[in-house]
């Protein structure tokens, strides 16, 4: 009998879900202890270190795949990774506009985006795992994934990105059916105050949980995006799983860094939107070539190569803004 630690679980063994686990379970005990102790702002400068640290931790667990999975593994999840940081973007207009809404103030904006992320871990391991169960029992919904992404890109491309509207409609929802505070109670999500209709002490949620539960909702919206491209990249549950959550893990740092200087990628979402045509295509060019899969590392150099263009464009051609700034 085999060690329990070797058995396989979604196709990988145990051993190696375990190794993910502790490593992110330490870096959020690391960051919820050290770095989030006490509320404070965080400047750019300190938001592109952190984002650094985060991105080499990722590319690292890169190599980590390469050594045990081997090659075309560790191919397939720096695509995905790739992809994931760049779709995650997004996530930043939306998150901007939740914080403005609500007037949360930048030293509690750490806190709720901590909670946040810890949230989406949760989410999108859920999300993972029926897409996982779907196309190991219906293979065909891989090429559903591949058409709503070509569909989508072009969309983008063509008519504009669809609007995730998290503006003040979802604000007044929740409110009617939140006990909420007007004001802020340091960095609490819940505060006890007496009902004014019955004078009894009740739990009411604070803004800062109302903003944490509206950047839930946003990433579920976004996840239904993400996660197909990364299905239509790889089916293997666990190079989706983990890349999904380095590409998020640091985006809550990446965020007030890229809120600063967002503008300057003006032409970055026409980029996404070729990507994810290129992505959903590869789907259907693997099988006009007889191929099972498409060549990741073709995948990944082609990926490479319409970010970077993207992002080179959109430098190129904001260089004149930063020079009257």
């Amino acid at each position: 009998m085999e060690p329990f630690y070797l058995t396989l679980f979604l196709g990988t063994p145990i051993w190696l879900w375990l190794v993910f686990v502790g490593l992110v379970a330490a870096l959020l005990a690391f960051d919820l202890g050290v770095l989030n102790r006490g509320d404070k702002e965080i400047g750019v400068a300190e938001s592109l270190k952190l984002s650094g640290f985060y991105v080499t931790l990722g590319v690292l667990f890169g190599g980590f795949v390469w050594y045990q999975l081997g090659s075309n593994a560790a191919a397939e999840y720096m695509t995905a990774f790739v992809v994931e940081k760049t779709l995650a973007m997004d996530n930043v207009f939306v998150i901007a506009l939740i914080f403005a809404t609500l007037s949360i103030p930048r030293r509690y904006q750490h806190r709720v985006l901590f909670w946040g992320i810890l949230g989406v871990i949760v989410l999108r391991g859920i999300m993972i795992g029926v897409g996982a169960t779907l196309v190991a029992q219906y293979g065909w919904i891989l090429y559903v994934f591949a058409g709503f992404l070509i569909l989508t890109g072009i969309k983008m491309l063509f008519i504009g990105d669809k609007e995730h509207d998290m503006g003040s409609n979802p604000v007044l929802f929740l409110r009617r059916r939140m006990r909420l505070t007007d004001e802020l109670h340091g960095h609490a999500f819940v505060v006890k105050r007496s009902d004014p209709a019955t004078g009894r002490i009740r739990r009411y949620a604070t803004p800062l949980l109302l903003a944490l539960v509206m950047i839930e909702i946003a990433d579920v919206i976004f996840a239904v995006d993400s996660v197909p491209a990364v299905f239509a990249i790889t089916a293997d549950p666990y190079i989706v799983y983990t890349s999904n959550i380095f590409a998020i893990l640091g985006l809550r740092a990446l965020f007030f860094a890229l809120a600063a200087i967002i503008h300057r990628f003006e032409y970055l979402k026409q980029a996404l939107a070729v990507l994810l045509i290129f992505i959903g295509s590869k789907v259907f060019l693997a099988d006009l070539m007889g191929l099972a899969k498409f060549p990741p590392a073709v995948s990944l150099g082609i990926t490479f190569a319409i970010l970077g263009a993207g992002v080179g464009w959109s430098l190129w051609r904001t260089r004149k803004d930063v020079a009257r700034a």
